[in-house]
């Protein structure tokens, strides 16, 4: 019997993210040797209010980013439109993070978890989903990494469901692209949303499958962090960092879902763009050296791959 059934989902999921927010702070305060994140408490004045944490100028990351948020109110007639539904009344609460190191041989991640719920007149629980995932954004590619990133979110995914796995790492492709550069941001991950419990899958099911991914984020990434950090790089190295990183801000800007729903709920600016890197280039029309440790990067994110 899950351990979940008889709790109150909202309760328990916002514990976890708290908790798991602590707990990545606490591993990469670790292996910054030093440096410490600000803590940053904010109230929405429509309800609710979160916990922005930033790590500026690291040893090791220029610049991350890990909040929980927790947050309420009514739906405008814009985003109801957006969900294609009658109700109004919602809670959202999610962790959403983003670390961009300052080597340009460590990958940059995101991952995100959130729950949502809509309510009727009588704050009755109406509809409710999960969302999130994550996914790796390397500015120099490393296969070997690329595939225990991916191996660690399929292993969590086969332990539900052997379907999740390949079912979200489409999912994960087709949305973190970016259409009008016809590549994809990164090499992939895992992304779902809208996941809601039905005849066949309960509620509480799903709130251990997300947990357990969100659980799992340490263990795919910060492996990665400590076998590259201490590689040598040089200058034009760093600057195609910042070209690609220029990619990203586009994706973020341009496409990103998370982004909209922020801006379009009020959300708070400064948690909502924290996603964006400290240090940014664009060139005109800068293309890399073909067959180049820059090109080869560039090939594969025109092309979903199969990384494992």
């Amino acid at each position: 019997m899950s351990k979940f059934i008889r709790n109150n989902k909202k309760e328990i999921f916002v514990k976890h993210i708290l908790d798991m927010q602590q707990q990545i702070i606490v591993t990469v305060e670790e292996i910054e040797s030093g440096e410490k994140f600000i803590k940053d408490n904010w109230v929405r004045e429509e309800g609710g209010g979160g916990l922005t944490c930033i790590l500026n100028n690291g040893k090791v990351f220029e610049k991350a980013g890990v909040n929980t948020s927790q947050v309420h109110g009514k739906l405008n007639e814009s985003m109801q439109a957006y969900f294609k539904t009658e109700y109004q009344d919602f809670f959202a609460c999610g962790l959403s993070l983003v670390m961009h190191p300052l080597s340009p041989m460590v990958p940059t991640v995101h991952a995100n978890y959130r729950y949502f719920e809509l309510y009727d007149e009588q704050g009755k629980v109406v509809s409710q989903w999960f969302g999130g995932g994550s996914d790796l954004t390397p500015h120099y590619l490393f296969e070997e990494d690329a595939a225990h990133f991916h191996q660690v979110q399929k292993d969590i995914c086969d332990s539900f469901d052997t379907d999740f796995y390949p079912k979200y790492k489409k999912a994960c492709d087709q949305y973190f692209y970016n259409h009008h550069r016809k590549e994809a941001r990164g090499i992939g991950g895992i992304f779902f949303d809208y996941l809601k419990p039905t005849s066949q899958v309960s509620s509480s099911f799903l709130l251990e499958f997300v947990t357990a991914l969100s659980s799992s984020f340490t263990a795919s990434y910060l492996p990665i962090v400590l076998k590259r950090k201490n590689l040598h790089y040089n200058e034009e190295q760093k600057k195609w960092q910042e070209i690609r990183r220029g990619r990203y801000v586009e994706f973020n800007l341009i496409h990103d879902k998370g982004t909209l729903f922020g801006l379009k709920t009020n959300g708070r600016i400064e948690s909502i763009f924290m996603s964006l890197p400290k240090t940014v280039r664009w060139e005109y029309d800068h293309k890399p050296e073909p067959n180049s440790e820059e090109d080869k990067l560039v090939q594969v994110l025109k092309t979903p791959k199969d990384w494992i």
